[in-house]
C-alpha cells in the first residue's frame, strides 16, 4: 500500500489538567503567541495533505475551552471525551474511529508538543511503509548518572549511564489503525506502557525509529512556556498594514464607531452598519496579511452583509490572523470628524476592540482630529478614519 492509498487520522490528547505548569489553565489551552497550546498542534496536523480526520481527546468539563482553542481551525474538529488516564483517553478516540471505520493509519499526538515541523511527519509516513509502528526520536546528549543514596539533603553521584543506546522519545507516534488498536484491546490494564509505542512492543510488534526535531519539546513547567514564547518572537517578522475608509453622515440611521453606538443627530451612510473606524481597521490587518481589502471579502454587492454588524467582519480578520499563526501586535486608528466629540467615548471604544480582537487594551490606540473646517468632514458631510495594524507572523 502506498502513501496515497492509505487514510490517515489524527488523534490529539489534551485531556490532561496540566497541574506540574503551575498555570491557571490546563496548558493545552494557555494562550501561546496569539492561539492556544492545542490551536498549535491541531493547525500542523491539519496543514499536512495526507491527515483528513483529526479527533481530539479532551477532560470532562474542558468541551467549551477546546472549541474555543480550535475556532479558526482548518479541519473540523471533533472531540472526544477523555479517560482517568492518557491510555483510557486514547482508546476511547481509536473506538470512534473504528466505528466509523475506513482508517488504515493513525497518527497519535500530544496536545502539549505545539511545533510540530512537516519534516517530521513525512519521515513517519516513509518508516511506516515497512513497519507497523514508527516514532520520533532524539539521542540523549548529555552525560547520565544513577543517584544513589543521600547525604544531607543531597544525593549522591553514582556510575555513569551509558547512553550510546537511550534516545528520548517524542510525538506524533504513527501506526497501522489495526495494530495499535488490536494493541489497546490487548494489553490488560495493569500492565504498565508508558505510552502507545510501548503497546505495541508488548504485544511483540517492532517499531521504527525516525529523526526527532528538539522543536517537538514538551511544555510541562512555567518555564517552558517562556521559552517557547522566546523562540516564536525570534522567529516572527513583524508586518504592518494600512487602512482609510469614508462614509457620509445622514438621517435617520445610528452612529457606529469603533464598535460603540454613539448617540448622536446623525449616522454614517453604508451597506452594513458603516462603523468607518472598524471597516479601516479590518484593512489595515489584511493588507499585514496581504489577503487584499475588506471589499474582497465582504462585497457590498452581497445582499447578505446589508445592514450588518461590522464586528463580523473584524473577528473574521482577527481569525485570519491567528489561522496564518499570527499574533496582532499593536493596532491605533484615527478617527477624522468635526463632531462628535470623541474623547468621551474613547475608552469604551479601546475596550470594545480589544475584547473584539482579543488582544489586551494597551495595544489599542483610538484617536480623533480634525481637518480645522476643511473639506467634507469640515463641513460635517462625513466621518474618515484610517487605521495602522502591526501583525507578528512566522518567518
Amino acid at each position: 500500500m502506498t502513501i496515497q492509498e492509505r487514510t490517515y487520522a489524527a488523534i490529539i490528547v489534551a485531556a490532561g489538567q496540566g497541574s506540574r505548569s503551575g498555570l491557571d489553565l490546563p496548558k493545552q489551552y494557555l494562550p501561546l503567541g496569539g492561539r492556544a497550546v492545542l490551536a498549535h498542534a491541531y493547525q500542523a496536523l491539519a496543514a499536512h495533505p495526507a491527515i483528513a480526520r483529526i479527533l481530539v481527546v479532551i477532560g470532562e468539563g474542558q468541551e467549551m475551552m477546546a472549541r474555543e482553542a480550535l475556532a479558526c481551525a482548518t479541519l473540523d474538529p471533533c472531540l472526544v471525551r477523555g479517560g482517568a488516564t492518557r491510555r483510557e483517553s486514547v482508546r476511547a478516540a481509536l473506538d470512534l474511529l473504528a466505528a466509523e471505520g475506513g482508517v488504515s493509519h493513525v497518527f497519535i499526538h500530544d496536545a502539549a508538543r505545539p511545533f510540530l515541523p512537516m519534516a517530521v511527519i513525512d519521515r513517519l509516513l516513509e518508516a511506516t511503509g515497512e513497519q507497523e509502528g514508527a516514532i520520533p526520536v532524539l539521542p540523549v546528549v548529555d552525560t547520565l548518572v544513577h543517584g544513589e543514596g543521600e547525604h544531607g539533603a543531597h544525593a549522591l553521584m553514582g556510575g555513569d549511564v551509558d547512553r550510546e543506546k537511550l534516545r528520548r522519545v517524542q510525538t506524533p507516534q504513527l501506526f497501522h489503525f489495526e495494530t495499535i488498536l488490536r494493541a489497546h484491546r490487548g494489553v490488560a490494564p495493569e500492565v504498565a506502557a508508558t505510552d502507545d509505542a510501548g503497546m505495541l512492543r508488548l504485544i511483540g510488534v517492532p517499531v521504527a525509529l525516525v529523526e526527532g526535531d528538539s522543536l517537538l519539546e514538551k511544555l510541562t513547567y512555567a518555564a517552558d512556556f517562556d521559552r517557547a514564547r522566546q523562540m516564536l518572537a525570534a522567529n516572527r517578522l513583524p508586518r504592518v498594514g494600512t487602512g482609510y475608509d469614508v462614509h457620509r453622515l445622514v438621517e435617520g440611521k445610528p452612529l457606529w464607531l469603533c464598535g460603540v453606538e454613539i448617540a448622536h443627530s446623525r449616522g454614517l451612510s453604508g451597506h452594513s452598519d458603516a462603523d468607518v473606524a472598524i471597516h479601516a481597521l479590518v484593512d489595515a490587518l489584511l493588507g499585514a496579511l496581504a489577503e487584499g481589502d475588506i471589499g474582497s471579502h465582504f462585497p457590498p454587492s452581497d445582499p447578505q452583509w446589508k445592514g450588518a454588524a461590522s464586528r463580523q467582519f473584524l473577528t473574521f480578520a482577527r481569525d485570519r490572523v491567528a489561522a496564518r499563526g499570527g499574533e496582532i501586535a499593536h493596532v491605533d486608528i484615527s478617527i477624522i470628524c468635526e463632531a462628535p466629540k470623541i474623547g468621551p467615548h474613547r475608552d469604551a471604544m479601546r475596550e470594545r476592540l480589544a475584547a473584539l480582537l482579543e488582544i489586551d487594551v494597551s495595544r489599542v490606540s483610538v484617536k480623533a482630529t480634525t481637518t480645522e473646517r476643511l473639506g467634507f468632514t469640515g463641513r460635517r458631510e462625513g466621518i474618515a478614519a484610517q487605521a495602522v495594524a502591526t501583525v507578528l507572523l512566522p518567518a
